[in-house]
């Protein structure tokens, strides 16, 4: 891995990205990209009726405050003193934050974007979701994404839960970077639910074929009972006390994401633990 990318709006979520940001950074011996994204509200606006709304000066001189602060905020992180050593970066950009992200990740060569968000339930998530999700959804890198501090920064036990439907090999590079780098244990785990239920002597050799296809190091194999998948994930990681979990997102949008939703984007909001996601299309 050679670089990781902490996009960041200065919140205290975000705020726990810049520190796994950083740690991480340091063990990997990774170059760090720090992005902010100003939101411009102020772009001309097209009403049904063919007016064209211009943005007035006041809100052209709220923008530019914004981007001062951001420069302002930005050199504050540089200060840290977990930054001394690393190889850092700052971008700051105006426009989309999804985009922003997804611009950086193509011009940079990201290898993991290390990402905070709040979280979210019920109502709020159905509707709403949050720009966390987005980048889950659609980045062609792994996402590492955070909303509660770490008890403390060390990854010694990851739940890589697995469907065994077909292989998973997108994350395994950065998998194993972050295993060697902090001599990890995985545990392949398959989670089985009534409505689709697996036996162990047909499960566990495939969950072994699949860590012998990844080229797995220091792994244990599990399968684990539970109502569902995601209260499995999440029951799994508690009962080992993992420091973080590891699984695909199927980058459906629009209606198909909507009628199934994604597994890992409800895990993401519901646990208080780091979640590595990638994207499979093909689940």
């Amino acid at each position: 891995m050679k670089h990781i990318l902490v996009p960041t709006d200065f919140s205290t979520q975000a705020g726990y990205a810049v520190d796994l940001g950083a740690y991480l950074a340091r063990k990997l011996n990774a170059e760090l990209t720090f992005l902010h994204v100003v939101v411009d509200g102020t772009l001309p606006t097209v009403h049904y009726t063919g007016e064209v709304a211009l943005p007035d000066m006041q809100d052209r001189l709220f923008v530019l405050k914004l981007i001062e602060k951001g420069k302002e905020e930005l050199a504050e992180i540089l200060k840290r003193p977990d930054m001394k050593d690393l190889k850092v970066n700052t971008e700051l950009h105006v426009g989309d934050i999804y985009y922003g992200v997804k611009d950086i990740i193509s011009q940079k060569n990201i290898d993991l974007v290390v990402m905070g968000t709040k979280g979210s339930s019920g109502f709020e998530e159905f509707i709403i979701g949050s720009n966390a999700e987005r980048v889950v959804r659609h980045a062609k890198c792994p996402v590492l994404t955070i909303h509660e501090p770490m008890k403390a920064l060390k990854i010694e036990r990851i739940v890589y839960a697995n469907s065994l439907e077909k292989p998973e090999h997108s994350c395994a590079s950065v998998l194993k970077d972050i295993q060697e780098a902090f001599n990890a244990t995985i545990h392949l785990v398959r989670v089985n639910t009534p409505n689709n239920f697996k036996a162990d002597h047909d499960s566990l050799p495939l969950l072994e074929k699949i860590a012998e296809n990844s080229s797995l190091r220091n792994f244990e194999l599990h399968v684990y009972n539970d109502a569902t998948e995601e209260a499995g994930i999440l029951n799994f990681a508690e009962q080992i006390d993992a420091d973080m979990i590891a699984m695909a997102t199927h980058g459906r949008t629009g209606l198909a994401h909507l009628l199934t939703g994604s597994l890992a984007e409800s895990v993401v909001n519901h646990t208080h633990r780091p979640v590595l996601t990638y994207v499979d299309k093909d689940i």
